[in-house]
């Protein structure tokens, strides 16, 4: 099939055509998260609270997707470079192998959460009034856990296949499913903060159906063997090294989250509150960037596998162009209009009058992010595990951890823990992308020269 041959055709093509139906699978994944916050933040009566609520427990989300990121991100990338050499049958053993650790992983996450999500809470900075509705949230948001682990990390598999329509159905079906079902266990069954949890383990079930009929099914390219599930050392191995970079990208997000919220709820549940309106955005104006990183990174996986230096270059270019385009956009647009964009969230007057000038703290900076996103997945897409390791710590261990908390003691209070943000975007995304232009084009350029030595030889 052609369409799942990466190595031949236009790179930009193949980037677009993987990365639009993943990019509008990832917005209606995140319009249906977005919708619960929607719902909540407009409750009458607890909106800040409840907000507040749902934004105490984006750190476990966090971390959830971390765990997701290291075995589906990490199988995934190698998965598609055996697919790009012709290996069918360790690329099957990848993927089986993954799965097999995406569902003993979630029921030891979920098992952990439930146990401990008392003293977690409150060591996250909530109080008592915002405790009731984070538990009350959490307590059912975790029997999704696993499901929504085999959906996101398998889904992988979809997309590195060359089936980025069916990878897309996997969230939309899911997510339409959740728009719908919000207001009716919210309002209808008058559950309120428990029947958005509700709504969202029922939708996170359906997809986890669907990347499972698919990946068992006959229409799949490569399908999760019975024989191959039993984790092979060298496989684990080899998808934790790949995966780590995208684990501790994610691992270190449920750090800042957590490092944020505690911080700013010395400053009251009302920062809690705006830094959870301004991560929902951050989630819709990352997307198009991301979409357009995670569209490239098994393209040029598979054509770095088949040995075509020439081809990952050009899509390296492409990718870094586009992303850097749609990022000064959006910087645009909401460094002009940051109202507009807190509205849907929340109509109370005075978080609206703090999160603005927040929100144009937090995202001074935003059209550097591409730098980041495109060094990170160039690396991980090629199988450069420490690299792409070291600078997800750098930028959000290293960088944003001790500013959010030195900033505020130097004068700018609560605002100092949002300008921690866009001094990590530029110094660490920098890094990022410097060191992988130097590395990565030094290396592909040698594969270019041995390739024509090789060919010259044959003539």
């Amino acid at each position: 099939m052609k369409e799942n041959d990466f190595s031949a055709g236009s790179m930009r093509r193949h980037i677009i055509s993987q990365a639009i139906p993943l990019t509008i699978a990832q917005l209606v994944q995140i319009l249906y998260n977005i919708t619960d916050r929607v719902y909540i933040g407009h409750l009458p009566g607890a909106s800040g609270l409840a907000l507040t609520g749902i934004g105490l427990i984006f750190p476990l989300v966090a971390l959830v997707s971390a765990f997701t990121t290291l075995f589906g991100m990490g199988g995934g990338s190698i998965f598609a470079i055996a697919r790009g050499a012709g290996d069918a049958n360790r690329a099957e053993k990848i993927m089986s192998n993954t799965f097999t650790l995406l569902c003993a992983s979630s029921f030891f996450i979920t098992a952990l959460c439930y146990i401990f999500r008392q003293p977690v809470l409150y060591g996250l900075g909530a109080s008592d009034a915002t405790y009731v509705y984070a538990n009350d949230y959490l307590e059912i948001y975790l029997i999704g856990t696993p499901f929504v682990m085999i959906s996101v990390g398998m889904n992988w598999f979809i997309n590195g296949q060359g089936f980025p329509k069916t990878g897309m159905m996997t969230v939309l079906c899911g997510a339409v499913l959740n728009i719908v079902l919000d207001p009716i266990f919210i309002f209808g069954f008058d559950m309120g903060i428990r029947g958005a949890a509700v709504a969202t383990v029922i939708s996170q079930i359906v997809s986890a159906v669907w990347v499972l009929a698919f990946l068992f099914g006959k229409r799949t390219l490569l399908r999760i063997r019975k024989k191959y599930v039993v984790p092979e050392r060298a496989v684990v191995k080899s998808v934790l090294s790949i995966g780590m970079a995208g684990f501790i990208m994610n691992g270190t997000n449920c750090l800042v989250q957590a490092v944020c919220n505690i911080v700013l709820s010395g400053y009251g549940d009302l920062y809690v509150g705006i830094m959870t309106v301004v991560n929902s955005i951050r989630e819709i104006a990352q997307l198009p960037v991301s979409g357009i990183a995670n569209g490239a990174q098994p393209v040029l996986g598979y054509n770095y596998g088949a040995n075509r230096p020439d081809r990952v270059k050009s899509g390296i270019k492409f990718s870094v162009l586009i992303g850097m385009i749609i990022s000064v956009v959006f910087w645009i647009t909401i460094m002009l209009f940051p109202r507009a964009y807190m509205m849907p969230f929340t109509s109370d007057p005075e978080m609206l009058a703090d999160g603005i000038p927040a929100i144009r703290i937090y995202y001074a900076a935003f059209f550097t992010m591409i730098l980041q996103f495109s060094g990170q997945h160039t690396f991980t897409a090629l199988g450069m595990a420490k690299p792409a390791i070291f600078f997800s710590l750098f930028r959000k261990a290293i960088l944003v951890v001790p500013l959010a908390i030195f900033l505020p003691r130097m004068g700018l209070g609560a605002y100092g823990v949002f300008a921690s943000e866009p001094v990590s975007n530029v110094i660490g995304g920098a890094a990022c992308f410097t060191t992988m232009m130097i590395v990565v084009w030094r290396k592909l350029t040698r594969m270019e020269a041995e390739n024509a030595k090789a060919a010259s030889r044959q003539i």
